[in-house]
């Protein structure tokens, strides 16, 4: 198995990905730690009125905050998620050499579970930086007369390096692990089934053509994203370090399962449900289509 080209592979798709859906991802990350008032108030109404009060309040380029943090760790990510799932799939294979749906789902699962480690400051950062409008808004609301804090990663690591060391890093790891796990249990089976229902290449490899494999992965991605929406929701407000006024904090994750079931209901579980969705389709799908597609080879002159 060829690491370098896998990583090259992982680059490019992260960063296209990234670069086209990341406004979405950020509109998804406060609609998801938004609390409905103890009125019924809510800042953003849908996700539309999410982008037009944000792009209003902050300007257009604030739609990419945190996205420098998720271009330099999205490289790394993705070449485990997709390595290991290759690794573990060939390791599960039964004697005959094949995968049951179980071992499928074990071998995503395995994928899933190793990408934790870059995955949740990855995570953890962008969050903040993503979330900091929204909090200070509701500043500005509350009569507080707080500006939109000019925050960047690097000032967030060092401040969580220094007053909670390497740990402080990985707050949210098993909220984490739970949500990118699930997903690559149900997520990695779907797109191998759906990726061998298309046509093949003529070049005899028994590969999809590439259009195949970026529709597989749009598929399975968005269908993925949906059913552990839950988990994400918990996470991202595990994560988020600074709160708004009046904003509850959680003890851990079967506290916030609990407290956002009795506050705000089953529906909060899928707050950002469809900006996930959309936002995961494209960025599994061009994943996919690259790392099939061999780009990385061909740039690299390795056979494929």
């Amino acid at each position: 198995m060829r690491l370098v080209p896998k990583i090259v592979n992982g680059g490019i798709a992260g960063i296209i990905g990234v670069t086209c859906v990341f406004p979405l991802d950020l509109v998804k990350t406060r609609l998801q730690n938004q609390q409905i008032g103890p009125n019924g108030e809510r800042m953003y109404n849908s996700m539309l009125d999410c982008f037009r009060k944000t792009y209003r309040a902050e300007g257009y380029f604030s739609m990419y905050r945190g996205s420098a943090v998720n271009i330099v760790l999205i490289t790394p990510e993705k070449a485990i998620k997709l390595a290991a799932n290759d690794f573990f799939r060939y390791q599960y294979q039964n004697k005959q050499g094949k995968l049951t749906l179980f071992r499928e789902m074990a071998a995503g699962g395995s994928a899933g579970f190793c990408q934790i480690i870059v995955t949740t400051p990855m995570e953890l950062l962008k969050i903040q930086l993503q979330d900091a409008g929204r909090v200070a808004a509701m500043a500005k609301a509350a009569g507080s007369g707080a500006e939109v804090p000019r925050v960047s990663a690097r000032q967030i690591t060092m401040d969580l390096l220094r007053t909670r060391g390497i740990t402080g890093l990985y707050r949210g790891t098993a909220a984490t692990m739970l949500r990118d796990v699930s997903f690559s249990c149900v997520y990695f089976p779907l797109f191998a089934h759906l990726n061998a229902l298309g046509p093949r290449k003529g070049d005899g490899s028994g590969e999809a053509v590439f259009w195949c494999s970026f529709l597989a992965g749009c598929a399975a991605g968005s269908l993925s994203a949906l059913a552990v929406n839950p988990f994400d929701v918990v996470k991202t407000r595990l994560q988020v370090i600074k709160k708004g006024e009046g904003e509850a904090a959680y003890k851990g994750i079967a506290d916030a399962f609990l407290n956002i079931m009795k506050n705000e209901g089953p529906k909060a579980f899928f707050k950002g449900g469809a900006c996930r969705m959309i936002v995961i389709a494209p960025l599994f799908g061009i994943a996919q289509m690259v790392y099939y597609f061999g780009v990385a080879e061909k740039l690299l002159g390795y056979p494929r």
